[in-house]
């Protein structure tokens, strides 16, 4: 015993192993610094020695001994700027310069946004490709600078031995080839004889005839109209002074607490809101040539889908509130209380750390502890509860260890929990000049950082959680979010809403942002036949945006839209500004008890295809149980939002993983978008503050009804009943007297023609041929129409009125 013992402190008395002290000098945030800095220098000492090279390559070949090299970097930059060119990849080595400056600048400073992973793409590629290159050009015996290094030199003889120099020179061109159409997507198109004759008429002739004297007129309307703008006022900052830590006790090593200052945050105070501008930097260089519009060069301005409601003006921020217990302040003897509880209860089981930290939140505060030399993290992690015992509180979370640093985290909530009011988050800076198409303000952090996520690269998102702990202030958080950054030409939302209480304050906006099935006049959808009718309309809805996509050689939303805006489509052939659309649901669990699969196949669908054509999904359920949040809904909701729930299995059900079980309700919430997992305290807005903002857009202009969504008719519920004579379709007569002009007894014709969805069409159809205009079906043959002349045919509609 006494033999272990002395082994048990000689180890001790040695202090951590060598790769303890590498891990710990890696923690250390100097090191990243000098390692940047140096490669910063490497590059910079790189460039002078290539340069000089250039100049003096035969002098700083060989180099006599004790003898002064040309180079300006002497014989350091002589010897390895030769072996670079020479016995490298020649005049390619300029290459590494920016790979190894960017790299440093990296990590210097992390926060700075670089394009370093398509930088070492390139790279890689150059250095393979320019000294085959070089060395194929230059490969004359008369030429003795190494343009291609030994690199291009091997894979050039390689190369010619084996498909001799034609073959070389093909493979080099055709390798630069795929490059240039898989990066740029080069066209290769040349103009025909024909095009270059319509181009020449066209600059011979001075005036440009349009057929469709309405079309052109409406483009110039469009034109004329005025854009009015938003005005952003002063900028006001909110900073809170943080004052250093007066350690109680001395304890080797060192752990008096470290405040980490997260206060700030820079706020902007606006008046009105901007919508976000389209980019302007997508490829459109692809499309159809009947899709161009050829217009005057008066008429050459982008489209503004705004300018269908010029007057409208955003909801000012004065519409929501500012609460006075907002400010964050940090009780320094919390803190070091709930410091000292850590510590002695980590010694109660022989763990050691060596330093700790605190990161204050709204709501719940972060120590980061760094474990001693040895320590398990399992160990830690098991006294979870032991933890939350010495301090007495609800909602102790351990994150062993914390993604992306050397540290364990435990979350301790605070005694005092701050309001996250939705007024600080819109105002702030990160929202006002996000890019986001559809941007959503969710609420802080644990480090009081304001976080905004786009739902368009989300793409749907399920959320979850036990009543009363803020779901419902989560949607609404949700939908402000996007009625304070969008316009009502740029966002749809179609709401569904089985408790009938929750979502109908947005019923006043229906003219402006709400979407609903024709002919109908509840536009919040509360029955559940009606929702199974909205869910498969948004699907044709999705096919029908699917087939424009295809038509303009579009991939999404965004290039289709950004090319009908630049005027590259014909609104003649059917094209026209697509809207995103949201779809919220409320209670999901209450659909899939009473409806099923009715309810799951359609939003399966949804969710799999829709993302590409501006659909997104927003599920909440307040039973996150498996029968409801199924594996089929979660494998195509990577966004998912849960409050706190009772049980560890439903946090597992919703994030796959716990941790939800042990928050603090009120609005504190985990976000699991991919892999990553984050804690946020969600904004709060009021039911009153929704109602100001709401009624301020429902005051203004609208469009004369709701976003109509394509009808939808249940096969099963009307077999029979539409081919009533008396129960005969609005268009019925304009179709037949279509039908007969035209002697095309088509489906596919009615749908174009009269701008109808496919299900109508065929009703249509039926009732045409039960009234004896068309014959019956024959398979993909046009049908037989009966009527020969529009004669005939207004004395049958005459007679059977």
């Amino acid at each position: 015993m006494s033999d272990k013992k002395g082994k048990e402190k000689t180890k001790k008395e040695k202090g951590p192993g060598f790769f303890a002290r590498v891990k710990m000098l890696l923690a250390d945030e100097r090191v990243p610094k000098i390692i940047g800095l140096t490669f910063m220098f490497a590059s910079v000492l790189l460039l002078v020695a290539f340069i000089s090279y250039l100049f003096n390559w035969r002098a700083d070949q060989f180099i006599p001994v004790g003898e002064r090299a040309i180079n300006n970097i002497g014989q350091l930059g002589a010897f390895v700027a030769d072996k670079f060119f020479r016995n490298g990849f020649g005049l390619t080595s300029f290459v590494l310069v920016p790979v190894l400056f960017l790299t440093g600048v990296r990590f210097l400073n992390s926060n700075i946004s670089l394009p370093l992973r398509s930088t070492y793409q390139y790279a890689f590629l150059s250095l393979l490709w320019f000294p085959l290159a070089f060395a194929f050009i230059f490969s004359s015996p008369s030429i003795s600078f190494p343009f291609g290094g030994a690199f291009g030199e091997y894979l050039d003889t390689r190369l010619e031995s084996y498909v001799g120099w034609f073959g070389t020179l093909m493979l080099t061109v055709f390798s630069m080839l795929v490059f240039l159409v898989v990066r740029f997507n080069i066209n290769f198109n040349i103009p025909s004889f024909a095009s270059i004759k319509e181009r020449v008429k066209r600059v011979q002739v001075p005036e440009i005839k349009v057929e469709e004297e309405t079309d052109v007129q409406h483009w110039e309307e469009q034109i004329v109209a005025e854009n009015k703008e938003a005005v952003l006022t002063d900028v006001v900052e909110f900073e809170t002074p943080v004052t250093p830590a007066k350690t109680k006790e001395k304890v080797k090593p060192d752990l008096s607490l470290e405040v980490v200052e997260t206060l700030g945050e820079t706020a902007n105070v606006v008046n009105g809101m901007h919508p976000e501008p389209i980019d302007d930097d997508l490829p459109l260089d692809v499309v159809e040539t009947e899709e161009e519009v050829i217009l005057p060069e008066s008429l050459k301005i982008n489209y503004d889908p705004t300018l269908d409601l010029p007057d409208y003006k955003y909801p000012p921020l004065e519409l929501l509130r500012i609460y006075s217990d907002e400010k964050i302040t940090i009780d320094r003897e919390e803190l070091e209380k709930n410091k000292d509880q850590i510590i002695q209860t980590l010694r109660n089981y022989a763990i050691e750390i060596s330093s700790i930290k605190a990161t204050v939140g709204p709501t719940v505060t972060l120590y980061e502890i760094v474990p001693a030399a040895g320590v398990r993290i399992s160990k830690i992690k098991n006294l979870e509860d032991d933890i939350a015992l010495s301090l007495a509180a609800l909602g102790i979370r351990i994150i062993a260890p914390i993604p992306g640093k050397g540290t364990i985290g435990i979350e301790v909530p605070n005694v005092k929990k701050e309001i996250v009011s939705m007024r600080s988050l819109l105002a702030s800076e990160k929202f006002q000049t996000t890019k986001y198409d559809l941007p959503i303000a969710l609420g802080k952090n644990i480090a009081n950082e304001i976080f905004v996520e786009d739902l368009a690269k989300m793409p749907h998102m399920l959320v979850a959680g036990a009543t009363g702990q803020g779901k419902s202030v989560g949607l609404n958080a949700i939908l402000i979010s996007l009625l304070y950054k969008k316009h009502p030409s740029q966002l749809k939302f179609v709401l569904i809403d089985p408790k009938m209480v929750e979502l109908s304050i947005f019923k006043i906006i229906e003219k402006h942002f709400l979407a609903k099935l024709p002919n109908s006049e509840e536009v919040i959808i509360t029955d559940t036949k009606r929702v199974i009718h909205t869910l498969n309309a948004l699907c044709i809805e999705m096919d029908d945006r699917f087939a424009l996509l295809t038509k303009c050689n579009a991939r999404n939303l965004k290039e289709y839209n950004a090319k009908f805006v630049a005027r590259r489509l014909n609104p003649l052939h059917g094209h026209k500004f697509l809207p995103y659309i949201v779809l919220v649901i409320d209670e999901f669990a209450d659909l899939i008890m009473t409806a099923g699969k009715e309810i799951e196949t359609p939003i399966a669908r949804l969710a799999q295809k829709a993302r590409a054509i501006g659909i997104h999904l927003i599920i909440a359920t307040q039973r996150p149980s498996v029968n409801i949040i199924t594996g089929t809904i979660k494998a195509n909701f990577p966004a998912r939002i849960a409050f706190k729930v009772t049980a560890k299995v439903d946090s597992r059900t919703i994030l796959d993983v716990g941790g939800a079980d042990q928050l603090i309700g009120r609005g504190d919430m985990l976000l699991s978008n991919g892999s990553e997992l984050t804690r946020l305290q969600c904004a709060f807005v009021d039911t009153p503050e929704v109602e100001d903002v709401v009624n301020y857009i429902g005051k203004q202009q609208s469009y004369p009804d709701a976003f109509q969504l394509p009808e939808y008719i249940d096969d099963k519920e009307d077999a029979g009943g539409m081919l009533d004579p008396n129960d005969r379709d609005d268009k019925f007569e304009e179709a037949a007297r279509m039908i007969v002009t035209t002697q095309q007894g088509s489906t596919s014709l009615l749908q174009r023609r009269l701008n109808l969805g496919y299900n109508r069409a065929g009703r249509l159809m039926d009732q045409l041929e039960q009234a004896g205009v068309v014959g019956p079906s024959q398979g993909s043959k046009p049908r037989e129409v009966l009527f020969h002349d529009l004669m005939q045919l207004e004395q049958f509609l005459n007679q059977h009125a």
